[in-house]
């Protein structure tokens, strides 16, 4: 089982990253662009079987170590 944890940052929380990137875009003529937020995507190849098991696991990597939870938020996805 893979899971694909999304991870980025809070509503709120300034996205230097994100503006740099909206920037350049409307320097190269791409239109109708209103916001970017700049994240991250971490892929976990697991060996559970058990998708509860899975994700409860995988919960506990984002809240402990994957994501900062204080000025992000993150979502999970098991394939």
């Amino acid at each position: 089982m893979t899971a694909i944890v999304n991870i980025f940052l809070k509503q709120g929380v300034l996205d230097p990253q994100g503006k740099a990137i909206h920037h350049a875009l409307d320097a190269m003529n791409f239109e109708g662009v209103e916001d970017v937020r700049m994240g991250k995507q971490i892929i976990l190849k697991l060996t559970s079987t058990n998708k509860d098991d899975a994700r409860a696991e995988v919960e506990k990597m984002a809240e402990e170590i994957l994501a900062n939870t204080v000025i992000e938020d993150y979502t999970i996805e098991l394939v």
